[in-house]
Order: structure tokens, then C-alpha cells, then sequence
């Protein structure tokens, strides 16, 4: 004879989150976001350096460029964008009209002074590259110590 073990849990409530479960997985939305928003409001950057240079790369799909800012705040780098977008589809026995609208801000605090006046940005298909030359820190001079 097989021993079964007794299992505590409710068949009910089990049968209850396996319900969750799969209308999580039939959700239209995520939060109130598609997915495809919530990538546009946050979207990857990638912040790399070299001796002379700070690089920022932005992925902004679906913006145009007259949409984008860039500028120096402080020590920080702003970037924002604003995307307004309407379709209308009109057919014989409908009308639908979709709205979006989708800001993003990011504000992106830089590890060294850079030199405000050399900011280079670029933006092409959907990719923001903005390069931020180091600015020339004074050398400290160096001062011998004799030993008596």
C-alpha cells in the first residue's frame, strides 16, 4: 500500500491562484502600461568613458528628434522627450480614433565635471548618442620632501 501525504492546502485556493494566474497571462496591460509604453517612459541607457570622453547612449524608439532635449543641469545631464500621437481609422459601419501621449524624463548625474560648452548629441533611428568631453582638472604639483 502507497502512503499519500496529507497536503494542508486548500484544492480550493489553489484552484483560485491558477485563475490569477492565467488572466495575469491574458491581461491586455501591465499596470495601466503595455509593454511597449513602459519601455518608451524608462527607457535603456548605457553610460561608458574613456580619457578624454563621457558617452550616453539613449534608446528612444518612436520619438522624433525635435522631440528630444538634452542639457546640462548642475552636474547632471537631462534628458526628456514628449510624443503626442493620434490615429483615426474610419470604414463604413465605424469609426475608431486612438490617442498616446508619453513624456520621459531622466536626469543622469555625471561621475566628473565636464566641459558644458563641447556637449555633442546625435540622434538617429531611435538612438540618442551624446558625447561629454572631461573637462582639464588642474594638476596638483608635486612637492619633494627632504628627510634630515
Amino acid at each position: 500500500m502507497r502512503i499519500i501525504p496529507y497536503r494542508r492546502e486548500d484544492p480550493f485556493k489553489l484552484l483560485h491562484d491558477f485563475g490569477t494566474e492565467i488572466e495575469k497571462f491574458f491581461e491586455p496591460t501591465f499596470g495601466g502600461l503595455t509593454k511597449e509604453d513602459s519601455q518608451i517612459l524608462a527607457p535603456s541607457v548605457d553610460i561608458s568613458e574613456d580619457k578624454g570622453n563621457i558617452y550616453v547612449e539613449a534608446n528612444l524608439p518612436g520619438f522624433e528628434q525635435k522631440d528630444v532635449k538634452v542639457k546640462m543641469k548642475g552636474d547632471s545631464l537631462v534628458l526628456s522627450a514628449n510624443r503626442e500621437e493620434k490615429k483615426e481609422e474610419k470604414k463604413k459601419n465605424y469609426y475608431r480614433c486612438e490617442r498616446y501621449q508619453g513624456n520621459f524624463y531622466r536626469e543622469i548625474k555625471l561621475p566628473q565635471t565636464v566641459d558644458a560648452q563641447g556637449i555633442k548629441a546625435k540622434y538617429k533611428s531611435g538612438v540618442l548618442n551624446v558625447t561629454l568631453p572631461k573637462r582639464e582638472e588642474e594638476q596638483g604639483k608635486e612637492i619633494s620632501v627632504d628627510v634630515e
